[in-house]
């Protein structure tokens, strides 16, 4: 690791005010999965052999499910109390698991609703299966919504989402939206907690009326009103390293977007190849009076596509999102940890955090180094300092052990340290951190590996 500028006198500048924790939403959800039991368990009255607990088995399982595909819903929703307080790396997490919960839910309560059935009107299951799939009411719309469900889970799967490409699973997971609204309806003209019990189905109509506005706002409502206000288009297109490449974007009143160094959004170029995909990319610089940047390296068709845009390309925007901003910072010092493009959104910090900031830059060559020359200029003008871990001259990588990290950064251990590369080298990275004495509270990063 070598230093290329060491620290002039800092600038010490007050601390923004710590947030306050985020809101216990994990212990709302739980206590709302817990209303549900309440609301099975209080129209319940004695269980009376097999058929009468598979049934009843079969009811729990299709009233939690009903209630994790509403939770499943909101978190789709891209709420920014969500994406702000909690982070969009957690929210995204949370999604995968209530979706794996959801279609577990799923399973269980169609077939032990139908073996329940079957086992009372002393019927085959596949007889059963066809009596009520054809004869109940609303259950058509429902098994057409269940299978669309399933349909989502498969290509939801990590084996799946390797074979697939991004912009059909996008797709593919939009139809969530419809497999909830048709498997509604059945919910509540057969589900036996309901009927007759008015107070129960207003609230049932209440939870999905209000997920139902929170998707429609902040997934349709709110982006449509971002870009008829700030009408994004490509101002130019730089190279900064080998497939690495800068767009910036010039808009109306940017400076209302509420957008922060650290954040990303997810953009849309309306041109041939590219307008059917939304991709996340950071913030490659603070956000400027009517000019935004984004810098992308070639990974994949589309982000190899960014070089060619043009100048004067309409651009859709959606954000911004994500908590890797100045609030989380909890001390004087700051250490920022880069690999690769991942130095994107700590670029944007790098010039912005108040105090002693140290930025170190993990790439493979100098040449790799994208933004480097920023990167050095921001140093001098704000007395930081750049820290470089290269390659070696046979090709050895730099390692990331406390101790390399403890001689390089002295005093490590009272740093808030901003984390952003890789998954692996990440992983590396902070396990390191921790070795050298970093508190969990102090680390902050955003991964989406689910």
């Amino acid at each position: 690791m070598t230093t290329v500028h060491e620290p002039r006198t800092a600038t010490h500048v007050p601390l923004p005010p710590r947030r306050s924790p985020p809101p216990p939403v994990l212990a709302l959800l739980w206590a709302g999965a817990a209303a549900v039991l309440a609301l099975w368990w209080s129209d319940t009255g004695s269980v009376v052999g097999a058929a009468g607990w598979l049934t009843g088995a079969g009811r729990i399982a299709g009233l939690l499910c009903g209630y994790a595909c509403a939770v499943l819903v909101a978190l789709m929703a891209r709420v920014p109390l969500f994406e702000r307080r909690i982070g969009s790396d957690r929210v995204a997490r949370w999604h995968a698991m209530a979706g794996r919960y959801t279609v577990c839910l799923l399973l269980a309560h169609v077939v032990l609703i139908l073996l329940g059935y079957a086992a009372q009107d002393h019927a085959s299951l596949v007889h059963e299966t066809v009596t009520v799939v054809l004869d109940y009411p609303d259950m058509l719309k429902a098994t057409i919504g269940t299978l669309i469900l399933f349909a989502v889970g498969i290509s939801s799967a990590r084996a799946a989402r390797r074979r697939i490409g991004h912009e059909f699973w996008y797709y593919v997971h939009l139809l969530t939206y419809v497999a909830v609204f048709l498997a509604f309806w059945h919910q509540l003209t057969l589900g036996s907690d309901f009927t007759g019990n008015r107070a129960a189905q207003l609230a049932w109509y209440a939870l999905y009326l209000g997920v139902t506005a929170l998707v429609l706002w902040f997934r349709v409502l709110a982006p449509v009103r971002l870009n008829l206000r700030h009408r994004l288009r490509v101002e130019s297109v730089h190279r900064e390293a080998p497939g690495v490449w800068s767009v910036v974007m010039s808009g109306h009143q940017l400076d209302r977007m509420g957008a922060e160094s650290g954040q990303f959004f997810r953009w849309r170029f309306l041109t041939e190849g590219m307008r059917w995909t939304s991709t996340p990319y950071s913030l490659s610089a603070p956000p400027r009076a009517g000019r935004l940047r984004i810098t992308v390296k070639a990974l994949g068709d589309h982000s190899a596509s960014v070089a060619l845009l043009r100048p004067g390309t309409r651009v859709w925007a959606e954000g911004p999102y994500g908590a890797l901003t100045a609030e989380r910072r909890t001390a004087q010092k700051v250490l920022l940890i880069a690999g690769g493009v991942g130095v994107t959104p700590l670029r944007a910090l790098f010039e912005t955090l108040p105090g002693d900031v140290t930025l170190l830059y993990r790439a493979r060559t100098a040449e790799d180094l994208a933004l480097g020359r920023e990167l050095e200029a921001i140093a001098r003008w704000r007395g930081g300092r750049v820290l470089y871990a290269l390659n070696g001259s046979r090709g050895e990588r730099p390692e990331f052990t406390a101790q390399s990290l403890r001689a390089a950064v002295p005093g490590i251990g009272g740093h808030d340290v901003y984390l952003c590369g890789p998954h692996g080298f990440a992983r590396e990275v902070y396990a390191a951190l921790r070795a050298a004495g970093v508190p969990d509270r102090r680390i902050h990063h955003e991964s989406f590996e689910l």
